[in-house]
This record gives C-alpha cells, structure tokens and sequence, in this order.
C-alpha cells in the first residue's frame, strides 16, 4: 500500500466523572487519532498518550508533533508499506512508542481492511467477547468510593481495580473488600507511587486477600520490585516497566514481577504486545489488557488483543459508558458481564463522522507532497 496522506485531530471527550490516580485528576479525555488515506483504503488508529507527560514521557502535544514532523513523512515516503515494515521505517527515530503504535495501528487496520481480515484474527485470537475489569479512581473519602464501586458491581463488572497512594490504601480497600467479599476478584494500582520505604505498609495488603498489586515502585526499580515480590504474598504485577518484550523478559528474569499488564501504545504497537503475550504464555506468567481510557478505535482493538490465549485475567477495556456519554464509534456494551469483541474487518467498528466532527477540537492533513 502507498500512502497519499496522514490525518491527525485531537479530540476532547469529557469524561462521565473525574478520574483520579496518584499521577493527577483528569475531568476530560484528550485523544489523538489518525487516519492514514492510501492507493488501497483508510485505516484508523490512537494514540494512546495523555495530555501532560505524567503516566509516561509521552503526551498529545508532543506526540502531534513528532508525527506530524518526523514519523508521518517517513511513512509518506515509502513506496510500499505494510504494518510489520512500519517499526523498520520508523526505527530511526528514538522513543515515541506511543506516536509510533498509533501509526500501525492505522496501517494495519487499512491492510485487514483491504484483506478482509479482522484485528482478532490477524492476531490470533479466539472467542465472542471477553469479561473485562473496571478500573475505580482515587475518590474524596471511602463513603463514595463505596458508592462508585457498588454502582460497577449492579453494571455486572465480575473485577474490581482500586487506585490508590499514600494515604489512600489501606482504610479504602479494606472497606471494598468487606463490600465485595472475599472471593470476588480485587486488585490494586499505585502507578509508582511508593518507595522501597513503603515495604513494610505494602506488606499489610497481603491481609486483603487481592488478585494483585500493580506497579507499586518506579518504573526503572525492577531490583526494588524484586524485594518486594520477595517480601509480599499478594502476586506483583507490572505495568509501567514493561516497555517493550525485551523489559519484560528482563523483569520475569529477576522476578519482580509475576504478573504482567499488556499495554500496546505503551509497548509500541499491537504486533509488540503479541510479542510480550507470547514471551509470558512461554514463561506462564499469565497477562491481561491494560486501558488508557482509549475512545472506540482503541477499544475495539484492545478487545481483539483480550481474546489470545495468555490472556487469563480481566483487562481494563470497560463499556463506553463507564467514560463517555459520546463517543466517535457505536458504545460498547456489557452484556451479561462480557463485551462483544468487533469481528468486522479491520478494527470492526465505523466512525461516526458527525461525532468525530463535534469532537475534534485540532485537525491537520499530512500530504505525501509536503513529506
């Protein structure tokens, strides 16, 4: 396929309540999505970064940027490409796993579509729907907390992920974990926030029966994470640190962590988190899908991914509901405590274009001529 031109917009979608994590408040999603246009079809894809570099490095501005400016033109350039050739065409450049993921993202959703061939398949996955999690932020006291989950506990969600931080860990979770009770699936997200001064308040979690914790230290601590899988019976997950298959070998080489959440902007597209599926299947380190409170487009294709076979623990892909009241494809539902995974070709979903139009705050067309 050739490409002709790069589309990029920025869309702002408020959220249905605050989201609160150890890295900040967000009252409103701020998306970047492109549409690669080519000789053979359009493919859409997401980048999945935030709009201040808290969670990761990356943030919207600076991805638009480096796309419009450098990755775009590179691609634009090809005489022929193809989604596996997109990390060659674009290796050149450092970092930017995000910018670079929403562009093979495009390009594979345009080549399946051309194909015939829908993401799950492409992938290698198998199944109808899956059974996703819902990932519950950082409230102002415990009443509300309690509120907000039981709300997710009447909407069918079968898991329950709590943020929390220093000062929030303890008090709140123990009171959801009397709410839910023992055997229902719980776990916890610290997004960095703790030390390896923390161990000994960490260690109090094992009491709370959870599923796991998730990334509790720095992303660059794997010897931290280590001492503390040592120190801890509840399973380490990681989710910051692992950047890519080879970061992901090397944390379950030291054993920091004996769980692992997928993210594929974070790992630098979906072809890398089969790759970081497969490493951990091999290990039997079981994995699940991550969310970035991605619209429709990234969501369908988190949904496919969900579907391999390593894939052994609810993820966070959620209904539309739980984040927008409008968003740029048809909402995903939860049915019975399941989402239907898109079986279409390419991603499986339509953009609405009026949405997408009301939503779009920042457009730019990228031209194989001004590359």
């Amino acid at each position: 396929m050739k490409l002709e031109a790069i589309e990029l917009r920025t869309l702002h979608l408020p959220l249905v309540r605050p989201f609160r994590t150890s890295f900040g408040t967000e009252v409103a999603r701020e998306a970047l999505v492109v549409r690669v246009l080519g000789d053979e079809g359009e493919g859409w894809g997401e980048c999945v970064a935030g709009s201040e570099p808290r969670y990761s490095s990356e943030f919207v501005a600076g991805s638009w940027l480096v796309i419009r400016d450098h990755l775009a033109p590179a691609l634009l350039a090809a005489d022929d490409i193809s989604a596996g050739a997109v990390g060659g065409l674009l290796g050149g450049f450092g970092g930017h796993k995000m910018a670079k993921a929403s562009l093979e993202m495009a390009v594979l959703d345009a080549e399946l579509k051309e194909r015939g061939e829908s993401f799950q398949q492409f992938l290698g996955g198998s199944g109808d729907s899956v059974a996703p999690g819902v990932s519950v932020g950082i409230t102002g006291d415990v009443a509300q907390l309690l509120d907000v989950v039981s709300a997710h506990l009447e909407e069918g969600y079968t898991r329950v992920k709590l943020k929390i931080e220093p000062g929030f860990d303890l008090e709140p979770v123990t009171a959801v974990r009397k709410l839910v009770g023992d055997d229902f699936m719980l776990q916890v997200d610290a997004n960095t926030a703790y030390t390896r001064a923390d161990f000994d308040h960490l260690a109090r979690l094992d009491e709370l029966g959870l599923l796991l914790v998730e990334q509790p230290l720095d992303e660059e601590d794997l010897l931290g994470h280590a001492a503390l899988a040592r120190r801890l019976t509840t399973p380490i997950c990681l989710d910051e640190s692992i950047l890519s298959a080879t970061t992901a070998a090397t944390a379950l080489e030291l054993g920091a962590c004996s769980i692992v959440n997928i993210k594929a902007g974070r790992v630098g597209g979906y072809l890398e988190a089969r790759r970081v599926h497969d490493l951990c299947r091999s290990a039997g380190v079981p994995v699940w899908c991550g969310g970035m409170l991605e619209t429709g487009l990234g969501r369908a294709a988190n949904l496919a991914l969900a579907t391999l076979p390593g894939f052994t623990l609810p993820g966070d892909i959620s209904a539309t509901r739980r984040y927008f009241t409008e968003d740029v494809t048809e909402p995903f539902e939860l049915e019975h405590g399941r989402i239907r995974v898109p079986t279409g070709k390419g991603l499986g979903v339509t953009v609405d274009e009026d949405a997408l139009g009301r939503l779009t705050v920042h457009r730019e067309l990228v031209t194989a001529g001004a590359a």
